[in-house]
């Protein structure tokens, strides 16, 4: 924003407000209409839970909203990317193209792996969409999906401490997916502790998981959703109505942790190699 001319203070005020991934859906649209009660000019909010509160929350007013990464797929936020409509435009989360993808290069990886396993919140919004393009993809490149469904991290936690237990812990690879039990902290960190113990490969998302020990990393990152999604603000101000602004969608960046392929006797392709936005070594 400032880099388009607003300057805090002076022709702009932020209000942050974060949420805990704890919180419930009416937790959420209570502090949107908070935002609301005080005349907010525009909201701006990210992941798809908050962007759902706002949604809902903002429904019967002028006040526009501008998401970032927020997964569009079988849901009614937008009528379409093209034209919105309503009072929402932002840059969607092209989830199930980066899942998809992130199957793919474990398999560039570690053509070897035919059961990866794929632990995942059956409640959240970005769940379904996921296993929608996940199912089909891994059937055609000829895996097994080893779906494990939770409402909690402590039932992830219980599948894997179950298989540590056999010298078959009966999974090839861990796709991680996006949501809260698995990208938020403690989840990842349970992810990342089963797959270096193990020597499994894991496929993760941004460069700190990567950094972490996953084996290689793939996703947008917020920082470059942040740039594409100021200017969408900048045209609200300026008087575009948000439902017309078309929806943009972010590129995956790709890391790689060389250092854990060499570790697990895994050769990474040269074509992944240059295509890579950093190498861990």
């Amino acid at each position: 924003m400032a880099e388009l001319g607003y300057i805090e203070g002076k022709n702009i005020v932020y209000i942050d407000k974060e949420m805990p991934q704890t919180a419930t859906s009416a937790e959420s649209q209570a502090e949107v209409k908070k935002f609301i009660d005080d005349k907010v000019d525009l909201i701006l909010t990210f992941p798809t839970p908050m962007v759902f509160a706002a949604w809902a929350a903002t429904k019967g007013t002028d006040i526009p909203v501008v998401f970032a990464m927020a997964n569009l797929e079988g849901t009614p936020l937008v009528e379409s990317v093209r034209k919105p409509g309503g009072n929402m435009t932002g840059v969607r989360n092209p989830g199930p193209e980066v899942l998809t993808r992130r199957m793919e290069i474990i398999l560039e990886i570690a053509p070897d792996a035919k059961r990866i396993w794929v632990g995942y919140d059956k409640n959240h919004p970005n769940t379904p969409s996921g296993l929608e393009a996940l199912r089909p993809a891994a059937q055609s490149l000829g895996v097994t999906l080893v779906e494990v469904p939770a409402a909690a991290l402590g039932e992830l936690q219980a599948d894997l401490d179950a298989r540590a237990q056999s010298t078959d812990p009966g999974i090839d690879a861990i796709l991680t997916m996006s949501d809260g039990l698995n990208q938020g902290p403690e989840g990842f960190a349970m992810l990342c502790k089963f797959a270096l113990e193990h020597k499994i490969p894991l496929g993760a998302g941004v460069l700190s998981m990567v950094k972490q020990g996953a084996l290689f990393g793939n996703s947008p990152e917020m920082i470059d959703v942040g740039k594409l999604a100021a200017p969408l603000a900048d045209k609200i101000f300026k008087g575009t109505p948000p439902g017309t602004i078309s929806v943009l969608t972010p590129e995956q960046d790709l890391y790689i942790n060389l250092k854990e392929a060499e570790r697990m006797g895994l050769k990474v392709p040269e074509t992944l190699l240059q295509r890579a936005k950093e190498i861990v070594q």
